[in-house]
């Protein structure tokens, strides 16, 4: 199956634009609050209670804050790894050992400076929390469009407890799906936890 993602359909196009121009709107005082309390969600889901290494990523920008999720992992003892966008815009993974220990990186990114595990290192997280625009009630997830995740997800192996971290009005979406996109089992939002 091929998991190089084509040119996007024109839903798919819509939808991101939408989406993406939806965060821009969204008002900032709000960020530290969402992820707070999207943090208390993921924490306190059983998957993550038992997980021994939580695969994650730092928010940027308009997304989902993530900063309060990493910490509180890391404080509870979790072996978190973060991903590193490599130049074919696969993902490498590196250890997260705090705020300090991130680097500016390609995208507008932040990266782990703590050395590369490999691409298939994502296959031995027992939680694998990914970004995304938008997600279906069936866990369809949209993405960017680099297919960077995708090709991610589909090293995870099957039972692996994955999860996109959307806004609430994001959950829900009619996604388009093409051949190499891949489903997650559960959405985060400021409301809770919804699983597929």
């Amino acid at each position: 199956m091929n998991l190089t993602p084509g040119p996007p359909s024109a839903a798919k196009v819509a939808l991101r634009d939408q989406v993406l121009a939806a965060r821009r709107r969204r008002p900032l005082g709000e960020a530290a609050d969402d992820a707070a309390r999207i943090a208390r969600h993921l924490l306190a889901a059983p998957e993550v209670r038992r997980a021994a290494t939580v695969a994650a990523y730092v928010g940027v920008g308009r997304e989902p804050g993530t900063g309060l999720l990493l910490d509180a992992l890391g404080e509870a003892g979790k072996r978190v790894v973060l991903p590193v966008l490599l130049p074919d815009g696969d993902l490498d993974w590196a250890v997260y050992t705090g705020s300090a220990e991130l680097v500016a990186a390609g995208r507008g990114l932040l990266e782990p400076v703590s050395p590369p595990l490999g691409v298939d290192s994502v296959a031995t997280a027992d939680v694998v929390v990914v970004p995304g625009l938008a997600v279906s009630s069936t866990g369809m997830r949209l993405g960017r469009g680099g297919g960077s995740y995708d090709r991610a997800l589909a090293r995870v192996p099957v039972g692996t407890f994955t999860c996109v971290v959307v806004y609430d009005d994001e959950v829900g979406r009619d996604v388009p799906a093409e051949a190499h996109d891949r489903r997650v089992a559960a959405a985060v939002s400021p409301s809770g936890v919804v699983r597929f």
